[in-house]
């Protein structure tokens, strides 16, 4: 285990055995139409998992007949958004600690052995666990590039937690205590294809418009024009995605292009309703 650098000011963590060996654990995940990927999702969970909540937005697939098959409780919620639909799964969990995973997420072997550890011998003072997150695209593993290294908390204490952020980037949240980072891998199988990629790019950055212009965003055409080249070079040049080769300059050109979308999507939104040209702020 490695402490979260922004605890370290109070000094080092110290995991001693406690009474926490008997916690129970909850798993919730909130999907939509996932048949491909949310067995492999809760297999890697339910082993250890007393509870298994999934939260569903109007599956037509075979997504709700596969989780209750592995056991886990299905709840039918129209799409909330993001952040508001997280919290009412956190809502559901029962748990001592719970764990948060995306459809499209699978916890390796290694991080299950390391979070059950860690839920075992928790301090009082320990709140949540961020884990490392490793995407797998276009037949590989992204261990450069953009997208690593990424840590996001997923494991929290139920009574300490909650969510927020902004839609679609919404963030879990805990109110006091420590975070330990794991050294195991949360593998994410994030798109398909190119083809599926574009499509949640047009969809999310759709998303993100939306709340930027919602929390009282001024457009800047400054902003439409940079910060999708922002975005290229740290895909591409500081998180050494050229190591990838063609992969590597496609998907910098994507997150670059999705960057632009959402920009773009903002000043849309903005000029419908006030009427402003390309270059008004």
């Amino acid at each position: 285990m490695v402490e979260n650098p922004a605890d370290t000011a109070s000094g080092p963590l110290q995991v001693s055995a406690n009474s926490s060996a008997n916690l129970r654990i909850s798993c919730f995940v909130v999907c939509c139409n996932e048949e491909a990927h949310i067995a492999r999702c809760l297999n890697s969970v339910a082993p250890w998992c007393s509870e298994l909540i999934v939260i569903d937005s109007g599956s037509t697939d075979r997504t709700v007949d596969i989780a209750r098959a592995i056991g886990a409780r299905v709840i039918h919620e129209k799409w909330r958004g993001f952040v508001a639909q997280k919290q009412l799964g956190l809502s559901f969990c029962s748990g001592d600690w719970v764990i948060n995973l995306d459809a499209d997420e699978e916890v390796s072997p290694e991080l299950a052995a390391q979070i059950q550890a860690a839920i075992r011998t928790a301090p009082a003072t320990l709140s949540g666990l961020e884990l490392s997150r490793v995407v797998y695209f276009l037949k590989r593993w992204w261990r450069v590039g953009g997208w690593y290294p990424e840590y996001r908390l997923r494991v929290l204490r139920r009574d300490n937690a909650s969510w927020g952020g902004l839609n679609p980037h919404e963030r879990a949240i805990v109110t006091t205590g420590s975070v330990l980072r794991p050294e195991g891998e949360l593998r994410h199988y994030t798109y398909d294809d190119l083809a599926d990629q574009i499509k949640t790019l047009n969809s999310h950055s759709s998303t993100a418009a939306f709340s930027l212009v919602a929390g009282g965003y001024k457009f800047s055409l400054l902003d439409l024009f940079t910060r999708p080249l922002i975005r290229f070079f740290k895909f591409f040049i500081l998180k050494k995605g050229y190591r990838e080769g063609t992969a590597g300059f496609i998907i910098a050109v994507h997150e670059a292009f999705y960057v632009f979308l959402k920009y773009s999507k903002a000043w849309e939104e903005i000029s419908s309703s006030k009427k402003i040209n390309f270059f008004n702020k």
